[in-house]
């Protein structure tokens, strides 16, 4: 377990906190005007080990070869210059800091961090972390890694699960969930959408996707597999065969048969590794998926057609109706894809280029 302390009085200014893995739509952007919930579990903390954050330079500023240094194999509109290792926590574990008027940018709705850190020490005015809680942006206080300093506390930090027992624990994400809306006075002040997690999720699994594909058509599972990624892959693979097959593989799942040539696991919830298995009888290509939205395509949860009435029958888990369905394709999340896709090396294939540059007419195609 750890707090985190100003860097320049040792005010702590966290309560105790565990380490997990940064989620895919951290910095998701989503929507337009819409409530988006905490982005962190209370009690966790991730890392971001890249750059977030201003000061950003556009790309035509960026000096040749520097952004290759970074891991950025094709252009971005700008990338940020600010210090590695950002610090992220819900809220409500935030302790002994102050907003700082002057740096509130945003005020859509909130606060978005754009001017830099807003919140400051409140025993020394150091400026150390930016909450965000602008619309459409994932609630979350951002600590600069430069104002705080990480000190171990009384108490273990938790052992990370074995794959077993996060597949026993059973935390899956669920693919729909209703999005609050502000201020609505007529009519509901939410709707039912696709999970904006599931969007950043395919958004970064199907640059991967395209990555490995060769640029070859992709075959990927039947079912919500299928609805989630094959619309963008026949998009923007070219058709005919040979095609490349992806399928699941994981804890609790079968081995992946020999022929198999790309593999979609999960990923730790708390570690951030992929699943390898012990025995690997596959050279097949992993592209990560995070556990949660995983565990819902490897072991969806069944819902009854109609409810059930009287006492609950054997192998029903309850008797509410499933969750509304969305009224409209799945899309990816533009952001997430692009995030990935420029930071794989494959996109320097003139193919995958002209993808990562020309993402208007399928965002229009509304494929994202």
């Amino acid at each position: 377990m750890f707090v985190f302390a100003c860097g320049r009085c040792g005010a702590e200014l966290t309560t105790p906190l565990s380490q997990v893995a940064l989620p895919a739509h951290a910095h998701q952007k989503y929507g337009n005007g819409l409530q988006l919930p905490v982005l962190m579990e209370a009690g966790t903390f991730a890392e971001d080990p890249e750059p977030w954050g201003p000061p950003w330079r556009r790309w035509e500023e960026i000096p040749p070869g520097e952004a290759v240094a970074r891991g950025i194999h094709a252009p971005v509109f700008a990338l940020s210059y600010g210090a590695p290792g950002s610090i992220v926590v819900a809220p409500g574990d935030a302790r002994g800091t102050v907003l700082i008027p002057e740096r509130a940018g945003g005020y859509c709705c909130g606060l978005d961090g754009a001017d830099g850190p807003n919140m400051a020490c409140e025993a020394c005015d150091l400026p150390v972390a930016s909450r965000i809680d602008d619309c459409s942006l994932w609630q979350a206080v951002w600590f600069a890694p430069d104002a705080v300093r990480r000190l171990a506390v009384d108490g273990a930090d938790p052992v990370p699960l074995t794959w077993a027992a996060l597949v026993e624990e059973g935390k899956s994400t669920p693919p729909f969930e209703p999005i609050a809306t502000w201020g609505a006075r007529l009519g509901p002040n939410h709707f039912w959408s696709w999970s904006p997690r599931w969007e950043a999720a395919i958004g970064r699994a199907l640059a991967h996707l395209l990555a490995a594909s060769q640029d070859r058509p992709v075959t990927v599972p039947d079912g919500l597999g299928k609805e989630v990624f094959q619309r963008a892959l026949d998009a923007l693979l070219p058709a005919g065969p040979p095609s490349r097959r992806a399928v699941l593989a994981g804890p609790g799942q079968p081995a992946a048969d020999a022929d198999a040539d790309i593999v979609l696991v999960p990923t730790h919830p708390q570690t951030g590794q992929m699943w390898t298995p012990a025995d690997p009888v596959t050279s097949a290509h992993p592209v990560p998926l995070p556990f949660g939205v995983w565990l819902w395509l490897a072991f969806p949860e069944p819902h009854l057609p109609l409810p059930a009435s009287g006492g609950m029958p054997d192998g029903v888990l309850r008797d509410d109706p499933p969750a509304p369905r969305p009224r409209y394709l799945f899309r990816a999340d533009p952001g997430a894809f692009q995030h990935t896709l420029v930071r794989l090396p494959a996109v320097r294939s003139p193919w995958l280029r002209e993808i990562a540059d020309n993402l208007t007419p399928y965002t229009r195609a509304r494929l994202f």
